[in-house]
């Protein structure tokens, strides 16, 4: 049923329509991946700038923030009114945003146009592969999302580097302003070419579903974002907000089993192939946040790399991915054995974390991390697009929107905890190898500056203290490469099930 009805709806759209509405869709995504990333390098000139290095932390978490909130609610919107208004109030926000983030004056103002930002961001990537997922038939579907899997990829690493660059040759206030452009022509094309689609007569929104879900979501990143930093770990505020974000959070799973019109559809849990492969999404979102955030730190702290020698280092997974993601795409939708490529996938990213966490804790030289990365990038091209299209193709063609955005939701969940986690076991290994140190060094210091402070010790001093780095380091990529294990465990089990029941 599900598969016909998605034939239907993809008829509709005519070859020429398709290659204009994806071109539109790969340049709002491509400008939702890069403002996720090119702001980092950015942001010591900004702070030079506007002030308020204090808060600088918060022209990211803002954004997060909101986009986490939001994504959510435009799937389920756009399934109630149709995908193209709800893509053209995303962009229109988010450019409306990006021109604010432009021209601000303190860092305040700046943290309020990120935050709104954000809001306009949450709907991109959502909606760009919902519209992909209603343009062609579930055989397709392999083949588009690869190719967003790769455009993803190449914005996501190439952003740093585009920022640094934007930053140098005229103004960090163009590392917003540069969305412009190319967001009035992912809009006017989109506009121009995807149909309206469907509104329901009499929609009935559940804002006390999206009140809940807002303030139990901003309470969860808000601690994943301070545990460790401003917040302690075994502070009593700690625990505090944990257990109030929790009971928001169970009342919001109340509201929606008793809402008319739920914002996220519980019914589609009970669908073994969606709730699986969700769940692994998240972890393994977790794991590679966890992981590729402390790597640059890796290479300058350990290894003495530059900031742009150790964005060049990253490289050979971008374009690994690139590669295995439209190659892997095209192979699923041939093959249609998308638990199986799945699960290679997410093994070969399993393999790639463990060998990057044993050259991190043996200090092997940068090629080992270079083909570690490598193989990183091939299991990623591999997986993520396959992911998404089992998660489509598991679900309804009406709730298609919202399955989408519930992935989504799940993997910003799970990476902003993998970096708050990560980030914990460095800081606490770190601090307890420093420990021995005490006598002869600031530990302060090197929890705040790193560089900075290690840059000022003797040679003898400067080697023991880089060992703790890298033990430290080596320790949160282990965690991450043991929830990636994880992953790998529940699409092994989602793949044994398919055969099984074939």
């Amino acid at each position: 049923m599900q598969s016909s009805s998605a034939a239907e709806t993809s008829s509709a759209y005519s070859p020429t329509t398709r290659i204009l509405v994806f071109i539109g869709l790969i340049m709002t995504m491509i400008m939702g991946a890069l403002d996720q990333s090119i702001v980092s390098t950015a942001l010591p000139t900004i702070v030079s700038d506007l002030g308020g290095l204090a808060h600088m932390s918060w022209v990211v978490t803002a954004f997060m923030l909101t986009s986490t909130i939001a994504t959510p609610m435009y799937g389920k919107l756009s399934d109630m009114f149709g995908r193209r208004p709800l893509l053209a109030f995303s962009i229109g926000a988010f450019l409306f945003a990006s021109l604010l983030c432009g021209i601000a004056q303190n860092m305040w103002q700046l943290i309020l146009f990120r935050g709104l930002q954000g809001v306009g961001a949450g709907g991109l990537m959502t909606l760009s592969q919902t519209v992909i997922g209603d343009m062609v038939t579930p055989q397709q579907r392999g083949r588009y999302q690869g190719l967003f899997t790769g455009a993803f990829a190449v914005s996501s690493v190439t952003g740093p580097f585009l920022g640094g660059v934007l930053t140098s040759a005229l103004s960090w206030r163009w590392v917003f302003l540069v969305n412009l452009p190319i967001g009035l022509l992912a809009f006017a094309l989109i506009m121009f070419s995807l149909p309206a689609g469907r509104s329901e007569a009499k929609p009935q929104i559940d804002y006390l579903g999206a009140g809940l879900l807002s303030i139990a979501t901003a309470g969860f990143l808000l601690l994943f974002n301070s545990v460790g930093t401003s917040l302690a770990w075994t502070s009593p505020l700690t625990f505090l907000l944990f257990g109030l974000s929790l009971a928001v959070f169970y009342l919001f799973i109340r509201q929606e089993k008793q809402a008319p019109e739920p914002l996220i559809n519980l019914g589609l849990l009970r669908i073994a192939n969606f709730s699986v492969c969700v769940a692994a999404t998240g972890i393994m979102s977790f794991a590679m946040m966890g992981s590729l955030v402390f790597l640059p730190l890796y290479y300058q702290l350990v290894l003495g790399q530059t900031p742009a020698t150790s964005g060049l280092m990253m490289l050979p997974q971008v374009g690994t991915m690139l590669v295995s993601s439209i190659l892997g795409g095209i192979v699923s939708s041939k093959t249609q054995r998308y638990e199986l490529l799945l699960a290679i996938g997410v093994g070969i990213e399993f393999s790639a974390l463990s060998l990057i966490a044993y050259c991190a804790h043996h200090g092997a030289p940068p090629l080992f991390f270079l083909i570690s990365l490598g193989c990183l990038g091939v299991g990623m091209g591999i997986g993520m697009p396959n992911a998404t299209v089992i998660i489509q193709n598991s679900v309804p063609s009406n709730a298609l929107g919202i399955a989408t955005a519930m992935m989504s939701f799940i993997r910003s969940l799970g990476g902003s905890l993998g970096v708050a986690l990560s980030g914990g076991v460095m800081a606490l290994t770190l601090q307890h190898q420093l420990q021995a140190m005490a006598d002869k060094i600031d530990i302060s210091a090197f929890l705040e500056k790193g560089m900075v402070a290690l840059q000022a010790l003797s040679p003898a001093m400067h080697v023991q203290v880089t060992e703790a780095y890298k033990g430290a380091i080596s320790a949160s990529l282990s965690v991450s490469s043991s929830f990636m294990f994880l992953a790998f465990l529940m699409v092994v089990g989602l793949m044994i099930r398919k055969v099984r029941s074939s």
